[in-house]
């Protein structure tokens, strides 16, 4: 049942992103209005993942986890009726908040019940079908799209919520009594972090060819200021903050950051990107879209069983840089666009591409775990999870912003479709393009060998 949770949480991050053209056409949104169906979503994910161990810590696991899946099935049931794009956003931040606490607790549960001798053994039964949720996502969401309409995406999950809630209220272990109780949540980070985070992902997401209106500006302004006083409160608290900043003291660490950030953007946009193209460039059905991305799923299931025995043989570096030149060969085709290239060609890139992101996970959860402390590992958890989710947040709104800014140059006839598109993706390539930098930056060594 714990399984089961953490799939839906994970299953839901890429089954709407197939919808979203639906979505925008539904509720008479723009693409640029509708992206934050993903964004904020993500950002959701991000904020609430670090208070998992204090909220279990408090309440207890079980107790805890019933609650998040709970808000989840809630949230999705009001997604599925909402009424217009701001609605829709804003139970999608409520679904994410339940999502983003599904999972870390869901594996804290698990590690109690297993206890040291079986935890190894469980922590792989967890990992497959949650590895496996983002790949069958896209096809389950064109199914579904295909089939009825975009709300079922969200439907969908109410009568697999209940079932997972009634089973895990009988079948999951209660909480024991060993809770510590003397953990107390960042609230300062709280107040400064998320809201500096949102209004500066949100102001960013309005620049267009002609700038920033004055009120988005100053919500730029104000969101730089949250976040500024987020850094001085935390490397100044005695507490343990909402994401520990003194861990970027670390090379390592810093190095791996920046490349789960850049990571990020790269994997969270393309979700968003992809999708689309197939539909509107190519004139594909919404399935058709989606069977489209199957190649993804069997790049992840060629890398999965080799790339973390690869790392351990081969130095982080080379792994690393090798990830990031397959994943940047695997954008070149959709940015040429205009070109034509055979959906057999765009195919294989898919597949490469998603090598290549396979590739980079492992040295970069090396390089991350290997510059910390035993102790500081919990704090290297979340701060990496928060990086992830905040660089998928940034990358989905900014090239969304650019995929409707140059959709609409399209409309007026100074451009087509497929430059558009083509426009945007060369973005993409960018951003992944980016992470050779931290990648070339990893140290040789494999980790452990000194």
């Amino acid at each position: 049942m714990l399984v089961l949770g953490a799939v839906l949480a994970q299953l839901d991050t890429t089954i709407v992103n197939v919808g979203v053209g639906s979505m925008a056409d539904g509720l008479d949104a723009s693409l640029t209005a509708i992206q934050w169906v993903s964004t904020g979503y993500l950002l959701a994910v991000a904020l609430v993942a670090p208070l998992s161990g204090w909220l279990v810590d408090r309440f207890g696991g079980k107790r805890t986890w019933l609650l998040s899946v709970a808000l989840f099935v809630v949230a999705s049931a009001l997604c599925g009726a909402a009424w217009s794009p701001g609605s829709l956003i804003a139970f999608r931040v409520l679904q994410g908040l339940g999502g983003g606490l599904m999972q870390p607790i869901a594996q804290s549960v698990i590690a109690r019940i297993a206890g040291p001798q079986r935890i190894g053994r469980l922590i792989g039964v967890i990992t497959a079908p949650v590895a496996l949720a983002p790949i069958l996502g896209p096809v389950i969401g064109g199914l579904i799209v295909h089939s009825v309409e975009w709300r079922w995406l969200f439907y969908v999950n109410v009568p697999v919520g209940l079932v997972t809630l009634a089973l895990a209220v009988r079948i999951v272990p209660g909480d024991d009594d060993e809770r510590v109780g003397g953990l107390r949540p960042d609230g300062v980070g709280l107040s400064l972090l998320p809201p500096g985070l949102a209004l500066f992902v949100y102001a960013l997401a309005q620049v267009d060819g002609g700038g920033l209106r004055p009120l988005d500006g100053a919500l730029l302004v104000a969101g730089v200021a949250l976040l500024a006083g987020y850094i001085v409160h935390a490397l100044r608290t005695r507490n343990t903050p909402l994401v520990d900043l003194r861990l970027f003291a670390g090379r390592g660490f810093t190095l791996a950051a920046v490349n789960t950030l850049l990571l990020g953007a790269a994997l969270y946009s393309s979700m968003l990107l992809l999708p689309l193209y197939f539909v509107q460039v190519r004139g594909m059905s919404v399935l058709e879209a989606a069977l489209m991305l199957a190649p993804q799923a069997l790049g992840t299931a060629v890398i999965t069983p080799y790339a973390g025995r690869v790392t351990d043989t081969y130095e982080p570096r080379a792994v690393a840089i090798t990830g990031t030149l397959l994943t940047v060969a695997g954008t070149v085709p959709f940015v040429l666009t205009g070109t034509g290239p055979g959906i057999a060609v765009l195919a294989v890139a898919l597949f490469v591409r998603r090598v290549g992101l396979g590739a980079i996970t492992p040295p970069n959860v090396a390089v991350t775990y290997t510059s910390v402390t035993r102790g500081q590992i919990p704090a290297a958890t979340s701060a990496r999870t928060v990086l992830n989710r905040v660089g998928g947040s940034l990358g989905t709104a900014v090239l969304a912003v650019i995929l409707q800014t140059a959709l609409a140059g399209a409309a007026d006839g100074t451009q087509g479709v497929p430059d558009a598109y083509a426009q945007t993706f060369l973005w993409a390539l960018a951003l992944s393009t980016l992470t050779l930098v931290p990648a070339a930056l990893y140290p040789r060594h494999a980790p452990g060998k000194g």
